[in-house]
């Protein structure tokens, strides 16, 4: 296990340099000038070439990618925001945690609540229970993040002035914001799981369970919901890598200063750096629940640990993997 880590750690590194060169050029030549947007109107070519040399605007494509990459490897720099001048990994250490408490919470709420949904959809197939939750199931699938936000916001917050619209000031602040970014992940984790466990509890060794007297719950908990978490930690797993990359959408609707403002702000304005230093930290967060949900694989099926070891650790895995079948026999 210790080598197939280091061995997915590393394949960060390569992954993490695509990601910012593609991000650097996509900015690089993507139309409007940083400088012009700062300086406004009515500037001179002397004050125009001074900020831009500040800025090391003046050099070329492969000059400014490689000056980026060199101060990012040897300082572990970001550099400053064009706008503010204000250090990228400042603002980010202030933002940051706002972003990854609204991703958290919203990831919570879509596990605790997706999870058994789809479990009771899955053990009560075709009833009026099933069929409703597939149709409000596939209704929040299909509808997009924002419109649900902005629906929210109109009745909760303007109609019905139940909850504040801006802003993280109280517990109630946080309402809007976290239901609005866990309702679509919830409608996915509660699909997922009710198709997963459905071909689970078809399968033989749970009608033995079952033959042997064993309660449905049990039977539930600790045969089929085992067996069928791969695929629902694996939405889990990218439920919050999206949490954290959709910020942007959420955080823009209801005037939170996380990561997703910081980065709205910097497209508006041409910050490129702040640009590409939030979304190369955007990717590094995907990278490592990447890297953790595929370690997650090996704690729930020993098959797959045993894939990555040897000798007799790999011999007392499938020795474990034999004697919980024939437990359940």
């Amino acid at each position: 296990m210790i080598k197939y880590f280091i061995k997915r750690l590393l394949w960060t590194i390569p992954v993490m340099l695509g990601v910012l060169v593609v991000v650097f050029t996509i900015t690089y030549f993507t139309p409007g000038d940083p400088v012009m947007t700062i300086l406004g109107t009515g500037y001179t070519p002397e004050r125009y070439a001074a900020m831009a040399h500040e800025f090391g605007l003046d050099k070329g494509y492969f000059g400014q990618i490689g000056s980026y990459i060199w101060n990012l490897i040897s300082q572990g720099s970001f550099g400053k925001s064009f706008a503010s001048n204000i250090p990228i990994a400042q603002e980010i250490a202030i933002r940051f945690p706002v972003t990854l408490k609204l991703a958290l919470l919203s990831t919570f709420f879509v596990v605790i609540v997706g999870l058994p949904l789809g479990i009771l959809s899955a053990t009560k197939q075709y009833s009026a229970f099933d069929t409703s939750l597939t149709a409000v199931a596939l209704i929040l699938c299909a509808v997009p993040s924002f419109i649900l936000a902005l629906l929210s916001l109109i009745l909760f917050g303007v109609k019905l002035r139940w909850l504040p619209i801006s802003g993280l000031d109280t517990w109630k602040s946080w309402i809007l914001p976290v239901a609005t970014n866990a309702l679509g992940g919830i409608a996915v984790l509660m699909r997922m799981t009710r198709t997963t466990m459905l071909e689970v509890i078809r399968q033989d060794y749970i009608r033995t369970a079952r033959a042997k007297g064993l309660k449905e719950s049990v039977v539930i908990r600790r045969h089929a919901l085992q067996n069928c978490l791969i695929p629902v930690l694996t939405v889990i797993g990218s439920n919050l890598t999206m949490q954290l990359a959709g910020a942007i959408i959420i955080e823009t609707i209801f005037n939170i200063n996380g990561m997703g403002m910081y980065l709205m702000q910097g497209i508006l304005a041409r910050d490129y750096p702040v640009i590409n230093g939030t979304v190369i930290l955007i990717a590094f967060i995907v990278c490592v629940m990447n890297l953790a949900v595929d370690l997650l694989y090996a704690l729930v099926d020993p098959r797959i640990k045993a894939q990555y070891t040897s000798g007799k650790r790999k011999a007392k895995a499938i020795r474990k993997l034999r004697s919980a079948k024939t437990e359940v026999e």
